[in-house]
């Protein structure tokens, strides 16, 4: 049987390597929360669409949409080897909008909302995807293409 030769040229891996030792912990971490800020951003965007407005008869001087102008998103914090950041709503009736409540009178239940559970089950469901991508953008460009 004859011999076999094979030639491989070792040029590209030895770039794509000095290209991987650049990556240093500054660039993985901003690229962590460029990423969780997205999500919350998303995710924002979600529950504000979902946030119901109330609705008021005319000449009554009250405008509907508090609730939903009040969303915010916090801080980005780093608990061990987790990132976390909130989604903020201060109304006070923030809570009984999202999971309902008992009628003034106590003889009925207003349905819950639950602007922020639905929307948080979406964005786990996309999540995967969106940061897939994210990364495969942020190796082409940290790596070269």
């Amino acid at each position: 049987m004859g011999k076999t030769h094979i030639k491989v040229d070792v040029k590209s891996l030895k770039k794509f390597q000095q290209n991987l030792n650049k990556l240093n912990a500054a660039q993985t971490q901003q690229f962590t929360e460029s990423a969780v800020k997205e999500l919350a951003a998303r995710l924002l965007r979600k529950v504000k669409f979902r946030t119901p407005v109330g609705q008021y008869p005319a000449g009554s001087g009250k405008m509907g949409g508090t609730l939903r102008r009040e969303w915010t998103v916090g801080e980005v914090r780093k608990t061990g080897g987790t990132f976390e950041i909130d989604i903020i709503n201060p109304m006070e009736y923030a809570p009984y909008v999202e999971f309902g409540h008992r009628t003034a009178n106590h003889q009925g239940w207003v349905e819950g909302k639950f602007m922020m559970t639905i929307s948080e089950s979406e964005l786990q469901a996309d999540a995967p995807g969106i940061l897939q991508r994210k990364l495969d953008k942020f190796v082409k460009g940290t790596l070269g293409k």
